[in-house]
């Protein structure tokens, strides 16, 4: 049995890891105020989306202070909360 629940361990994190594929985009416009920024993106496959621009909300803040328009990026977004969330970038 604990062989059972250690293999489904594994394949939940092999699962988890492989959806925070990184998508290429660039920053449009930022909102600050409203923790959102505006992203012009290559198809976000976890989502099923094709390429277009469109607003995301941002999960933490710091992400905010690392972003400037015109900014090529390589982000991660998904929902969160029913809400296209940015919830990492490099």
């Amino acid at each position: 049995m604990k062989t059972l629940i250690t293999l489904f361990a594994v394949l939940a994190l092999a699962a988890s890891a492989q959806a925070a594929e990184f998508t290429k985009g660039t920053v449009k416009k930022l909102d600050a105020s409203a923790k959102k920024v505006t992203i012009a993106h290559e198809d976000l496959k976890n989502l099923d989306m094709p390429a277009m621009t469109m607003v995301f909300r941002v999960k933490d803040e710091a992400i905010l202070a690392k972003l400037k328009e015109g900014a090529a990026i390589e982000f991660v977004a998904d929902r969160v909360d029913g809400k296209l969330t940015v919830t990492e970038i490099k």
